[in-house]
């Protein structure tokens, strides 16, 4: 993903890992990808290497320098085929973590459960308040398409299935105390 990313910025700029993270951080786009700081700095390293983007300036700010990358044409070859292959790809992912959890829910007391599930909650109801400040920011861009509006409602579902998903799962919960122990299954 992040490779993906960092080479379809370049193709439309040349710019340093500040300016890409920027970017990515101002739409919200990092909250929905995954990309850490770190990884877009370690991709322009690893594709410098591999001939994908080069440095086209050094810019001195400060005590700070910063390098500016651009994509080559080979990686502009390798954007379009991971961009192929992304397309290819099952996009649908689960809540693993959370459906590991409930496979094993007896083994908590039942409190415990629903003040997790409370904060799970709170959790992705920020997630998706931000996610809706970052398509607010997003729609003054001039590359806010239907498509990119379409992405925006596609993840929205998902935030809403999630929310809808936990208030049913703490509804059986609340209605069937005898489930669940009243102490930790730990020794």
């Amino acid at each position: 993903m992040t490779r993906l990313m960092v080479l379809g910025l370049l193709t439309k700029n040349s710019m340093s890992g500040y300016e890409m993270q920027q970017i990515l951080q101002q739409s919200q786009t990092d909250t929905w990808t995954g990309i850490l700081p770190g990884s877009i700095y370690h991709a322009f390293k690893t594709m410098e290497k591999e001939g994908l983007v080069e440095i086209e300036a050094v810019q001195q700010t400060g005590h700070r320098t910063k390098a500016v990358y651009r994509i080559t044409d080979r990686g502009r070859e390798e954007f379009i085929r991971m961009l192929e292959e992304a397309l290819r790809q099952s996009s649908v992912t689960f809540p693993t973590t959370t459906y590991t959890a409930v496979t094993f829910l007896n083994a908590l007391p039942r409190e415990t459960i629903l003040e997790a599930l409370a904060e799970q909650r709170r959790t992705i109801e920020e997630q998706y308040a931000l996610m809706k400040a970052g398509e607010k920011k997003k729609v003054t861009y001039k590359d806010f398409t239907e498509i990119v509006q379409l992405s925006f409602q596609n993840m929205y579902d998902h935030y809403e299935i999630q929310l809808k998903f936990l208030s049913r799962l703490e509804e059986i919960i609340r209605g069937h105390p005898d489930l669940f122990s009243e102490r930790s299954a730990a020794p």
